[in-house]
Formats: C-alpha cells, sequence, structure tokens
C-alpha cells in the first residue's frame, strides 16, 4: 500500500514508560540477583548487570580487568547502609524519595550531603544534580560555608554557585561569616 497516510480520527492514547517500574520490582523481588554487597553490617543483593548499565564504576568494578571473579560478596566502605540503599534504589528506578520521606533520619541535609558523595563516587551525574538541587533549597546562615566547601570539593558548579548567590544576597551576611 502506497500513497499518503490517511489522518484518523481516534486518538490512540499511550501510557508512560513504566521501565523504571518493572526495574524496582525486579530490586524487590531479589530474582535473579548475582551480586551480593556488605555495607555497615548489612548485606544488599542486586544484579551485575544493571549496575554496569547505569555506573561506570560498577562497570570496571563488575566486568573489567580488575574485578575479582572468586569474590561474591563485595563490601563498600565508608558508606552508611542508607546511603547504599537509596543508591540501589535511584541505580533502578531513576529516581529518590522525596526529602519529606525521609522521615527516619535526623538531618535530612547531612544524608542529603551523603548521597551526593555516594552519587559522586559512582559516578551519577542525574542522582548527583538532585543532591545539588536539594541542597541548594536548604541553604541557611549556618549550612551555606559547609556545603560551599562540599560543592568546590565534588566538583558541584550549580551549587557551588548558588552557595555564593546565597552568601551575595543574604541580608545577614554577617550571620553567614
Amino acid at each position: 500500500v502506497t500513497g499518503t497516510p490517511v489522518s484518523s480520527k481516534c486518538d490512540i492514547q499511550v501510557p508512560p514508560s513504566d521501565l523504571a517500574d518493572h526495574l524496582g520490582r525486579l530490586l524487590e523481588t531479589k530474582q535473579g540477583q548475582d551480586v551480593t554487597f556488605k555495607v555497615g553490617g548489612r548485606v544488599y543483593h542486586a544484579h551485575r548487570i544493571v549496575l554496569a548499565m547505569r555506573s561506570p564504576v560498577f562497570m570496571a568494578e563488575l566486568y573489567g580487568p580488575m574485578k575479582d571473579s572468586g569474590t561474591q560478596i563485595i563490601t563498600v566502605e565508608e558508606m552508611q547502609p542508607a546511603v547504599f540503599e537509596l543508591l540501589l534504589q535511584f541505580i533502578y528506578t531513576d529516581s529518590l524519595p522525596d526529602v519529606e520521606d525521609l522521615g527516619d533520619v535526623d538531618d535530612v541535609g547531612e544524608f542529603v550531603k551523603h548521597l551526593l558523595v555516594a552519587a559522586d563516587r559512582y559516578c551519577m551525574d542525574r542522582m548527583k544534580l538532585i543532591c545539588e538541587s536539594i541542597l541548594s533549597k536548604r541553604l541557611d546562615a549556618e549550612s551555606v560555608g559547609n556545603i560551599l566547601a562540599l560543592a568546590d570539593q565534588y566538583h558541584c558548579s550549580s551549587l557551588k554557585d548558588a552557595c555564593i548567590e546565597f552568601m551575595h544576597s543574604s541580608s545577614s551576611i554577617d550571620d553567614v561569616i
């Protein structure tokens, strides 16, 4: 059949992608998981291929020449279990829970700083930008100095700019100093 396509009056609705939902369920069900992580005494199971697909660091660690083929359990040092859990959630679903949903966290700002460090460690650029965005909205005279130092250390130029702008526009610059 050739010719010009005929316009239809029927509008077919295409639902949004549900890939993240399926991957999130894959993490929850533990089916097919082939790598185990030990983080602060807690154990997490995951899928090598999903981790490698999302993070060049995991790609190198799990499939590169430096991989330890005999090791079934990978110990992650210097990271809180709750931070690693959210890192895994982000890897599988490409999203983080709302800051308000982190109810069991004592200091949300401090926790997001740890998430940013984890995102940087595993080259999760989108997660890192989400953390930068959250921190930039939580700036105050007490925290801006520490957040600026963090932004400088982890090369977060947008967060660094937000801190500098906050300090310049702050009505109480003495409080910041």
